[in-house]
């Protein structure tokens, strides 16, 4: 079994900065894709940011320029660095995982969402 740990959420002004993170754990032979998700209410869910086993990135267009994907791979955590927080940025933010576990089998796994709220 994998499980996936997030924190770092928050409240946090208008034009501040926050850092997520997602520690995977459990039966990992290795990881694929690592990725953040948001959803915001009366949303659908939207991808933000993925990283590859390569660390090659890509954003989505509303954060371009203003968060940063990274991933450390021999702690199997992703992180999420926002700055530049606007309004429109809160919502629930997801971590997203694809992987293979010992026994060979690829999936995907979700983490439990973290709260960002941008207010003043």
């Amino acid at each position: 079994q994998v499980q996936l740990v997030e924190s770092g959420g928050g409240l946090v002004q208008p034009g501040g900065s926050l850092r997520l993170s997602c520690a995977a754990s459990g039966s990992i032979y290795s990881i694929n894709v690592m990725a953040w998700y948001r959803q915001a209410p009366g949303k659908q869910r939207e991808l933000v940011a993925f990283c590859t086993s390569l660390s090659n990135t890509d954003y989505g267009d509303s954060v371009q320029g203003r968060f940063t994907i990274s991933r450390d791979n021999a702690k199997n955590t992703v992180y999420l660095q926002m700055n530049s927080l606007k309004r429109e940025d809160t919502a629930v933010y997801y971590c997203y995982v694809d992987l293979h576990g010992d026994n060979g089998v690829r999936r995907v796994y979700w983490g439990q969402g973290t709260q960002v709220t941008v207010s003043s």
